[in-house]
Parts: structure tokens; sequence; C-alpha cells
């Protein structure tokens, strides 16, 4: 018996010097990969084509907080306009506040173990008290079902293709809670609650060239698909409550003291914070006007949503932000007294100001006339305009959150992809580029603020490419809750760093993810536009790229097989034989060490394993090889990093 175990020991000890490859060249470099050619629609290009189109939803809110009921009530008005080629014999809204309920498909779908979406105390959802439709001059009131988040309403007449206009009414009503699947809420501090109020009015379902009507329910994973339009709202509450709200306030003199409409015009020009009510005007009367109520104006253009904020414990401070194009915005915060501490909300706008200061000098430019940050019982949450942080944040983490949420102005406030399928193009995207802007706030200070680490760290490579990790290509709902965030956060960053570095280099990756954000900018992409534009501009076919890190799970491992000298001569040169031993490839970098001294760096294009899973390739040495190492600077997510190097056997 003990023989035997010794030979099964030097059998297991062979297989592992000599690994079967699980490559298959034919399947990594398939040349049939998009599902369909382009169109008048969506170009080849990835571009929109030339009959490309979308739908319109304008609205105009005016709603009222009751805070002895944490109750909002308002009625919207929704102007929608058809311009695809299609006429629409009903329309779909949404009505989120619907996951709230007890009996939502969200409760019935919570796992045990909770987790961020989970209801901890459940309201009743929308009291949606009236509907009304106005199509080619009659008012009607229509046919509707409500079917959890979503809304059908029928019409007696068709809304006309190309550019047909009706008009939806609806009054509503509902109680914020408490905790809101991490979306809205209510914090209690010790000067009075922070209300931070989303996903609040009936929005139009998107019906786009894909899919029709995308009715995905909200589940609370998966996040939101919207039309853009312009935005007019109002709220009304006790005057006693600082508001503030996506866009641009149109009335402060209203709604602000003299003395504080004097720094609010300050900070419009001051590139330092300026304190707009400090933290000892908190519990001062004379903070705010004297009448019983404000109404607060705000206007947004060219968005897909709209949220806000009231409290009578908000500090509020405001600085410049500095545009490429030369137009200003403002930097706004909010936040409760408890949150002044070490490097915390005193420090929110100096970051808001960086970071949208970066993103707009590196990618496209902010579109907004004001940028808020809320400190609230939210964790993070992004909304065009303003952000939702946690009011416990502080130094790294309030970086962090803060620019991360800030971040989603480009991916999906911008570039409105569908974040209830693709996860990934929009947390994803949008991690890669927080990445580049901690590098550059404040000369790296919070440089540490990564949520993840070295993401090439074997750690994580096994944790990231292991067999119980969700692939990208899933609705969010579909991924567990624990690989959430790797498949929609991390992966997807890695990605884009690995086609930055290693593929494309720094240069054309940039020019042509730019190119994405302008060319799809307010406009509705898919995966597909993503990769037929980031392949079109840069010049190289990608699609063995993506079928590996997109569309499957699959890993890398590549290793030295052998080093073997011409005429067994040392200084007639080398030849190495590398192997893939996984189903994904990647460009290799091989770093060659002579014993005398001499470095070799030979960088080889992905194309080596187009034939298969080995390549020799020759090296002029003139001594022994020491040393052949695959990725010496670990750019890549190596599965196995021990067989990544070759060293000269000791005698």
């Amino acid at each position: 018996m003990k023989k035997f175990f010794l030979s099964l020991a030097g059998l297991f000890m062979f297989i592992g010097l000599f690994a079967q490859s699980n490559y298959d060249n034919k399947e990594a470099f398939s040349p049939q990969f998009y599902p369909y050619p382009g169109n008048e629609f969506r170009s080849a290009s990835g571009e929109p084509g030339p009959k490309y189109w979308q739908n319109r939803a304008d609205y105009k809110i005016n709603s009222t907080l009751d805070t002895a009921k944490h109750s909002v009530s308002g009625d919207v008005e929704i102007f929608y306009t058809n311009n695809s080629p299609d006429n629409l014999k009903f329309l779909w809204l949404q009505l989120d506040q619907n996951i709230y309920k007890k009996d939502s498909r969200a409760s019935a779908t919570t796992t045990e173990s909770g987790g961020r979406w989970a209801n901890a105390k459940f309201t009743e959802g929308y009291n949606i008290k009236s509907i009304s439709v106005e199509y080619n001059g009659k008012t009607f009131a229509p046919k509707y079902t409500i079917t959890d988040t979503r809304m059908q309403v029928w019409l007696p007449d068709a809304v006309k293709a190309a550019g047909g206009k009706v008009k939806i009414s609806v009054k509503f009503e509902f109680v914020v809670p408490e905790y809101g699947t991490d979306r809205m809420g209510r914090l209690k501090t010790k000067n009075g609650i922070v209300y931070e109020v989303a996903q609040w009015f009936p929005r139009m379902a998107v019906y786009d060239d894909i899919q029709g009507w995308n009715t995905l329910p909200y589940l609370g994973a998966g996040e939101f698909y919207l039309e853009y339009g312009d935005i007019d709202f109002t709220i009304t509450a006790p005057s006693n409550l600082i508001i503030v709200g996506s866009g641009e306030l149109t009335n402060p003199q209203d709604c602000y003291t003299a003395e504080q409409m004097s720094r609010w015009a300050a900070a419009k020009n001051s590139d330092k914070t300026v304190m707009i009510r400090s933290d000892k005007e908190v519990t001062d009367p004379n903070s705010r006007p004297k009448q019983p109520n404000c109404t607060w104006k705000f206007k947004i253009t060219n968005t897909r949503d709209v949220a806000w904020a009231a409290s009578k414990a908000f500090v509020q401070d405001a600085a410049k932000i500095n545009l490429p194009s030369g137009k200003k915005s403002l930097a706004i915060s909010v936040y409760p007294v408890e949150s002044i501490v070490k490097n915390g909300w005193q420090r929110s706008t100096e970051m808001v100001k960086g970071s949208i200061e970066h993103y707009s000098n590196k990618w496209f430019e902010f579109p907004y006339p004001a940028a808020t940050n809320v400190a609230g019982i939210v964790g993070g949450m992004e909304y065009p305009g303003i952000v939702f942080c946690s009011s416990g944040s502080s130094g790294t983490g309030l970086w962090g959150v803060t620019d991360h949420e800030f971040g989603h102005t480009w991916f999906p406030m911008i570039v409105g992809s569908n974040e209830r399928k693709y996860a990934w193009m929009d947390e994803g995207f949008n991690t890669f580029i927080n990445g580049l802007s901690t590098e550059a706030f404040n000369k790296g200070e919070f440089k540490e603020a990564s949520f993840f680490g070295d993401p090439n760290s074997s750690f994580m490579v096994k944790y990231t490419f292991g067999e119980k990790m969700d692939g990208l290509y899933n609705i969010p709902e579909v991924i567990q809750q624990d690989n959430l965030g790797v498949a929609a956060y991390m992966k997807p960053a890695q990605m884009l760093d690995a086609l930055r570095i290693v593929v494309l280099g720094k240069d054309r990756f940039d020019a042509a993810f730019r190119e994405y954000i302008s060319r799809w900018a307010f406009k509705h992409p898919t995966p597909w536009d993503f990769f037929h534009t980031m392949e079109n501009v840069s010049g190289e076919d990608l699609s063995w790229f993506w079928r590996a890190w997109v569309l499957n799970t699959w890993k890398l491992d590549q290793t030295v097989k052998s080093v073997d000298y011409v005429d067994a001569k040392p200084d007639k040169g080398a030849e190495i034989t590398i192997e893939n031993l996984e189903k994904m490839v990647m460009p290799v970098t091989v770093l060659v060490k002579e014993t005398n001294g001499k470095e070799h760096k030979i960088d080889l294009p992905v194309e080596v394993w187009q034939r298969g899973a080995e390549w020799t390739f020759s090296v002029p040495t003139t001594s022994e090889i020491k040393e052949v190492i695959l990725d010496p600077e670990k750019k890549l997510p190596e599965w196995n990093r021990d067989n990544n190097t070759w060293k000269k056997k000791a005698f």
C-alpha cells in the first residue's frame, strides 16, 4: 500500500507539472460574434443610425411634504412624445413606490438573509387618486391596470407614430419609508428628520427599438431605465426645512433669508467652500424665513429623473464648479451637525467639486446647473444632479462614496443604458472611472479608497474568476447577492483597466471611450453598441475580449512550458514555449533574465494564441537564462501565478 501511495503522489505531481489545456482557439477567436447586423437605427460602427429614435417624457410636478404623516402628495403631468415608428394603443408607467408594499414581488423574492434591498418595514405604496389622459383635444379617464410596480394605461385612440403627443395626469400620495431599499428614506437626527425622496412620481417606462416596452418589475437590485425630457417640480413644506433637489433652484429668494442669499451669490463665484447655513445656525429660527410654508421650485433639462431631500437639521455649504466650456455649476452639500467630524461632511463640497471637474475634463462635460450631496440614511445612491450618501461617512469612505455616486452622472445619467438588465454597463463603467478620479483628487489623498483592493491579487482572482462567481451578462436579480459587488462593479472595472493598459493603450482606449460617451449621451445604448464603438474607434477586433470577459466566465492561466537553447548553446539564442491553459486569452508580456545580467522584455500580441494553446518564440540570449516571468508587472488576472515563472535548475 505504501508503494501505491507513493506512485499516486508521483502521478499527481506529473499531472500538475503537465496540466492539460482547456483552451479552444476556434472558440476564443470564432468569427461569429455580433447577434445582428447594423441597421438604420443602430449602425455597425457603434453610432446611433440615421433613423435612430427614442421617445420623450417631460414632467411637471407639484407636491407637498407632510412632516406629521411623513407623506408626499402630488400631481404630475406627463407630456409624452411617441417618436417611434409604431402607433401605441397603450402606455406603461413605472410605480416604484409599490416595491415597499408587503405583498410586492420584491418582498416575495427577498432572500432570508435580507440584504441591501430588503424592506425592514412596509408602506402601502402608491395611493393613486386619479388618472386622466388628454389626447387630440379630448380629456378622458382611461382604463388602467396596476401590476406590482407597473401600470398599463389603455387609450381609446392610439398615439400616432413619428411625433404623436399625449398628456397623462396622475394624482398620487405615498408614505416615505423609513429605509427604502437603500434608495430613499428617513434619518432621525438630534435636530430633525432628514428626508431623502426618490422614485417618487409615476414615470414612463421606456419604449425602444430593441424590446418595445421595457417592463421588467422593480425588485431592488436592478435599477432604472428611463426616458429623457425636461422636468419642472415643486415641493411645498414647512419653512423651517431646507430642501435641495435635482437641477436648478429657480426661486432661492423665496426660500432663503437675505443673509443666506448673499452667501449663495458668493458661493457661485468661489472655488473655496462658502457656508450657507452653519452648524451654529441650525437651531436658530432666524436662519429660516418667517412664513409658515415655502414652495421650492426646481427645473432640470434633458434628464431621466429627479430626486430631492428635506430637513430642518441641514447644515448647508456650496462652491463653484469650473467646467471646460467656461460654464459654471454649483457644488452643494447638506448634512446634519453629527456628520461634522475629522475629514467629515464639511469637506463634502470640496470632494464634489473635485470629482465633477475631473470627469468633465476627462470624459464629457457635466450637464447640470448644480451637483448636490445629501447626508442621510441611504448608504449611497445616485440621481441626476443629486446623490444620497451615508451621514456616517468620513475621510476615505466619504470620498469613495461621493465620487462613486457622482461618477454615475456619466453612467447612466448621461449614457442612458438599461440598468435593469446590464448593471455592469453603469456600475462597472463608473467603478472604472472612479479609479482614475481617485488618483487625481488632491494628489491621490484617498488612493486607498478602492472598495476591492488589488483585483489581480491571487486572493481576488480566485474569488472573481471562481466557479461560484456569476458572470457579467446577467440581470442583477439573477446574480447572487454576495456576488453583485464583483460581477457588477469590480470585474467590469478590472476588464476596462485591462483593455486600457494591456490591450489598447491609454491613448487609444481613452479616445474610444470618450467617443462612446459622446455618441450615446442622453440616448440608450446596448452592450453591442458599446462593443462596436470601442472596436471601430480603436481599430481592433475585440470579439475575443468581450467573449471572455462579458459573455462567459472564462479565466486566464498562462504558463512557461519549456526553455531550450539553439544547438544546446545558450550564446546562440533560446527558444521559449509558452502555453495557454484556460479559455481566456490575453496579450503576453515576457521578461527573460540571463545569468550575465542581461534582460529582455518581449510583448506578444493576443494573436499568438489564434492557432492553438502553445506558442514558441526566439530570444537572442548570450548566456544561460536564469529566469522567465510572464506578466512581470502583474497587470493580468492570472489564475495560477505560480506557473508564470520558470527558473534555471540549481545543481
